[in-house]
């Protein structure tokens, strides 16, 4: 056999490694998605929390105009804060104009839900790929990252809808007057949110992979640190693919914060690195 051929080999056995664990990664996500599939509606509806008008966005308004009535009621009255603080609730609803629309809509969040049900797997696999090339004290840490990662990724997702996802809807019915109405696509309304629920997810899962990576020794504090500035050229061009202002600071500045938090992890859990041991002291020379 060649020397060429024994090259190869290893390179090809790597790929349907990974092609194997890909597979299963892709069955998982089918598992999940069919567990997933009643609870769509349920996900739909919290997505939908925003057009209600019942989000925190809308009771810390009402808390700003009752706090400037009490305690500035000159301000109060010149501002004709009464009539945003007596307007009626608006509930607004998505509409969708093709006949498989909402079909789709239900696949497109299985989909999604499927996919953060699979986490665990997912996470499993990935190390199992990565195992072979790391030590035995190395590989007890796969339960630790399945969790860890699992946790971090729905952390995200839950940030993103708790709190920026309702900032974002609020902005957007703000506009709204006498002479312009939102008329919200169901498919645009529901992908920009998946969408953004993925990169919120993908993003809490910085820290954890910079845990690994300063632990194995490949990154430390002192490389993270003097590269901030590229980091938050990076978070910048990244969040520019949104075509809206708001929406790309609203991805920038959580990005480059995830950054700053991976910096701190590997300055506090990175591995320390040892002095070098000392020089035995020159004998002088007597003669």
């Amino acid at each position: 056999m060649s020397e060429q051929t024994t090259k190869t080999l290893p390179f090809i056995e790597h790929l349907v490694e990974l092609r194997r664990r890909l597979i299963i990664i892709v069955i998982a996500v089918f598992i999940g998605m069919a567990v997933a599939w009643n609870l769509t509606d349920e996900a739909l509806v919290y997505m939908e929390k925003p057009l209600l008008g019942a989000s925190y966005v809308d009771e810390f308004k009402h808390k700003i105009y009752r706090y400037m009535q009490t305690n500035y009621p000159a301000i109060y009255k010149r501002a004709e804060l009464d009539k945003e603080l007596n307007k009626p609730r608006k509930q607004h609803a998505l509409n969708y104009t093709k006949p498989l629309e909402p079909f789709f809509i239900q696949c497109k969040i299985s989909v999604i839900l499927g996919f953060i049900l699979a986490l665990p797997v997912v996470f499993h696999q990935l190390w199992a790929f990565v195992a072979p090339g790391l030590t035995r004290k190395e590989r007890s840490l796969v339960i630790p990252f399945m969790l860890v990662g699992t946790m971090a990724f729905c952390l995200g997702a839950f940030f993103f809808l708790s709190t920026v996802w309702p900032f974002i809807i609020n902005f957007s019915l703000s506009y709204e007057s006498e002479g312009l109405r939102s008329w919200l696509s169901l498919s645009a309304y529901v992908d920009f949110c998946l969408r953004l629920i993925l990169m919120f997810g993908l993003m809490a899962e910085l820290p954890v992979l910079t845990l690994l990576l300063s632990r194995f020794g490949l990154v430390s504090y002192q490389f993270l640190a003097p590269k901030r500035k590229y980091a938050l050229l990076l978070s910048s061009i990244i969040a520019a693919f949104h075509s809206d202002l708001v929406t790309m600071f609203v991805i920038m500045i959580p990005m480059y914060l995830m950054y700053e938090v991976s910096v701190w992890v590997a300055f506090i859990f990175g591995r320390k690195k040892t002095a070098p041991p000392a020089e035995p002291a020159a004998v002088p020379d007597v003669a």
